[in-house]
């Protein structure tokens, strides 16, 4: 039996399976307390949430101990998320305004809290709903009495099947003996998913009925899960088993081949030079990047460092996390977003209203202008960290020429009041846009004029361009970056840029530019930065390696030509020369 979730971490691991058992806690939203037990519920709720710091602190300092980087700071963002003055200020007055039981304020205040995340654009913002719940689960078990689940000690190698496999369970499982995940909640930009990755640990997220499925097996059964594809093998055969070891040592000779450009220019066989770059989200990525031989970074998402906390970061603690990867990349130029935040986003400190298309509202480069307070910190931030190495600065969100002239003036501001406190800057910092509203693609003639460099912003420029929220099951399969709408949008930002010349570059930081199939494609349409997962960039490197100019601009002035996005994904896997199609997966 096949069964499909979502490709959250590469790998195929073959195995027994441990299903972990799914701990169901009662419902006590709707009961109520007398108002003589407000107190006690209070202290319950307190000392539960002294006991869960405890344990995570304990989680967090073995991984530590291990020099698991990743996960201790994972537990971090957990105790953190936990000590939030504001959550936990909602599970006491829950108690005290609702007459609310322990267990009851604390399941209330965490799913109005997910609920926030949820609604998010960005797809990392919304996993964060999965880090509250693990929380709240944690907290909810103490105050019943439950047993957390414990996976440090695991009894031999094996896959681990369960619902939900928790991000603090990741920080604390046996990796010694794990061979792959899979469970029915999650995505690929989970915690969850982020540290099966860091452990190099195939992971499928999002898979329902892997739990049931696997419950049917018999003891020597074993299943298969392949985190590149996202497909769950039940019950596999002996026949099965050999084919599937077969494609391991496939993969594997794949990874081995790969591994050997890591160091080597990204550069097509006819001498065309490129940049490949990686998306990072903070310094903890810096290791992972470097070992795929990133040549930059793409885009650095500022807004982690301003989410999940109760008030904005400072200049200082700003510029020591922009200054740790700036100085790690050595000399590599690292392009940093200015905080793409809004009134989807949930920062409750920013006092947003609620809005009926937050999307399409105030957000992003619109808070900045109208809050120099927030947006001079930042880029005093950034320009004291350029230093120590190569910055630009990017600004999303920008649909006209008045915001980009706008955020300049502030740029020039920053510097002023650095220069007039006698603190360090570099002068010359680069200013670039994202490319993410339709508004800006048509008048990129006009933006490259007083921009320094475009990065073209696949994702949401996809879902402004052709209307389809991507996260929409029911009209998800409309989303597709090949729509020739698309294609003619991305050409119409190229085309000004190299006319343009002199040191003004054109990139794309989506995740278009990390499909291999549409490498060529965006080669032979004039790219000239693709920024990319770490994960996926030496394969984006082969393939580009493996081509010439000439013929990466046969495929896109064809591409460009045809009439559906069907046809348009169907010819560029075609397109791809045979001896680099095992590339695609």
């Amino acid at each position: 039996m096949q069964l499909k979730g979502v490709a959250a971490a590469p790998g195929l691991a073959i195995g027994p399976c441990l299903v972990l058992e799914d701990i169901i806690h009662p419902d006590l939203t709707q009961k109520t307390i007398d108002s003589q037990d407000i107190q006690a519920e209070q202290d319950k709720v307190k000392n539960a949430l002294d006991k869960a710091g405890k344990q995570l602190e304990l989680i967090r300092d073995r991984a530590v101990a291990d020099g698991q980087e990743e996960q201790s700071a994972v537990m971090e963002a957990h105790l953190m998320m936990l000590a939030d003055p504001i959550l936990n200020d909602g599970f006491l007055k829950a108690i005290e305004n609702d007459l609310l039981p322990a267990v009851g304020a604390v399941q209330i205040g965490i799913e109005k809290q997910a609920a926030v995340f949820e609604a998010l654009e960005d797809a990392y913002f919304r996993e964060r709903a999965q880090d509250i719940r693990d929380i709240g689960r944690r907290v909810v078990n103490l105050l019943l009495g439950i047993q957390e689940p414990d996976v440090s000690n695991l009894p031999n190698p094996l896959i681990l099947v369960a619902r939900d496999i928790t991000p603090s369970m990741m920080a604390s499982v046996d990796a010694k003996n794990l061979l792959g995940i899979a469970a029915e909640i999650g995505g690929r930009t989970s915690h969850t998913a982020i540290l099966a990755n860091n452990l190099a640990i195939p992971a499928v997220l999002g898979c329902q009925g892997v739990v049931q499925s696997a419950h049917g097996l018999d003891e020597d059964e074993q299943i298969a899960v392949d985190g590149s594809t996202g497909i769950v093998h039940v019950g596999i055969t002996v026949s099965q088993a050999e084919k599937l070891r077969q494609e391991i040592r496939r993969r594997e000779e794949i990874h081995h081949e790969l591994e050997q450009i890591k160091d080597t220019p990204t550069r097509t066989m006819d001498g065309v030079t490129v940049q490949l770059a990686a998306n990072v989200m903070g310094p903890d990525d810096l290791d992972r990047i470097q070992a795929v031989g990133a040549e930059g970074v793409g885009l650095y998402r500022t807004e982690f460092l301003f989410m999940d906390r109760s008030q904005a970061p400072d200049e200082e603690e700003q510029y020591k996390a922009y200054r740790k990867i700036v100085e790690g990349m050595a000399g590599k130029p690292v392009i940093i977003r200015t905080m793409d935040i809004g009134g989807d986003k949930g920062v409750e400190y920013l006092n947003l209203e609620q809005e009926e298309n937050p999307f399409l509202g105030y957000r992003a480069l619109r808070i900045c202008l109208d809050r120099p307070d927030l947006f001079l910190t930042q880029l005093k931030a950034i320009l004291r960290a350029g230093v120590h190495g190569r910055v630009l600065i990017m600004f999303p969100m920008v649909s006209s020429l008045e915001e980009l002239r706008a955020a300049k003036i502030f740029v020039d501001q920053a510097k002023e009041e650095l220069r007039t406190a006698d603190v360090p800057f570099a002068e010359d910092v680069p200013t670039g846009i994202m490319i993410e509203i339709p508004s800006a693609a048509l008048i990129a003639d006009l933006l490259i004029k007083e921009a320094d460099f475009f990065s073209i912003g696949s994702n949401d420029l996809t879902q402004y361009t052709i209307a389809v929220d991507r996260m929409n099951a029911k009209i998800g399969q409309l989303y597709t970056s090949f729509h020739p709408a698309m294609l003619r949008l991305i050409k119409q930002v190229i085309d000004p840029t190299i006319e343009a010349g002199g040191d003004k570059f054109i990139g794309m930081c989506g995740e278009m530019a990390g499909d291999p199939k549409a490498t060529m494609l965006l080669l032979g349409l004039g790219l000239q930065e693709f920024s990319v997962g770490p994960a996926g960039l030496l394969r984006i490197k082969k393939i580009i390696q493996g081509v010439t100019m000439d013929e990466a601009k046969l495929v896109a002035n064809h591409a460009i030509s045809m009439e559906t996005a069907g046809d348009v994904e169907e010819y560029l896997a075609d397109a791809i020369p045979e001896d680099l199609k095992k590339y695609l997966l």
